[in-house]
């Protein structure tokens, strides 16, 4: 299936310049990826769906002209997919291997994507100046739910939401992250459940209630080795 098709399946109706966007993305993706190491997904039936689609699935969710921040981004997912269908937002892409960083700045550039930065760094070091300043925290298949969202959280403002990627472990993840979010204060607004090439999706949407304490994220890698 052509990509504008498997997108309008999903009621999502991609432009001619989308649709450039993304296959030319797709071809970047592909190159790069056999020295990079960027994706296991290579087919690209595949990609459009399992990396492409299910990243813009959640679009909606997101305000108008907000500012988002990706942790732990990868090659480019969700963020990249969605300021192709969204390019009114404004997107500052955070991980910690410079590989990929150096692959995204290339992919902006070749694809013509403004409004649109990646950084190298981690996430508990790039928070000391960028405490609360993003409306939209989002990730995708980057660490369990009570260790993402002591990362996620302390980069929203008040009021300001996570979109969280996950699978059909999600519920199993919240009853284990329950500690960690009276700790950052955030509430469940919603899950967002998709049917995706035969297996389920699921995106978490939470809020930012109050101001997030200094100490979060903490350092020394202790949101994985031991979480809230």
């Amino acid at each position: 299936m052509e990509i504008k098709e498997i997108f309008n399946s999903y009621n999502i109706n991609l432009s001619n310049e989308q649709e450039e966007k993304f296959l030319r993305y797709y071809e970047f993706l592909v190159q790069e990826n056999q020295k990079y190491n960027l994706t296991a997904i290579t087919s690209k039936e595949d990609v459009f769906c399992k990396h492409f689609l299910d990243s813009v699935l959640p679009a909606e969710e997101i305000e108008k002209n907000a500012k988002v921040i990706d942790i732990g981004s990868g090659a480019g997912f969700p963020a990249v997919p969605l300021k192709i269908v969204r390019p009114d937002l404004k997107f500052t892409l955070v991980d910690s291997l410079n590989k990929r960083v150096n692959f995204l700045n290339q992919l902006f550039y070749k694809i013509n994507l403004s409004d649109i930065e990646a950084v190298h760094s981690r996430a508990e070091d790039y928070i000391k100046n960028n405490r609360e300043k993003f409306d939209i925290s989002v990730a995708r298949a980057v660490a369990p739910l009570n260790t993402l969202l002591e990362y996620m959280v302390p980069y929203l403002k008040v009021g300001g939401k996570c979109l969280i990627y996950k699978s059909q472990k999600l519920e199993e993840e919240l009853l284990q992250a329950k500690t960690a979010m009276e700790i950052l204060s955030v509430k469940v607004v919603k899950i967002l459940q998709y049917e995706l090439a035969g297996a389920t999706r699921k995106v978490l949407v939470v809020e930012k209630m109050e101001k997030t304490k200094e100490k979060y994220p903490r350092g020394k890698n202790l949101p994985k080795l031991k979480p809230l």
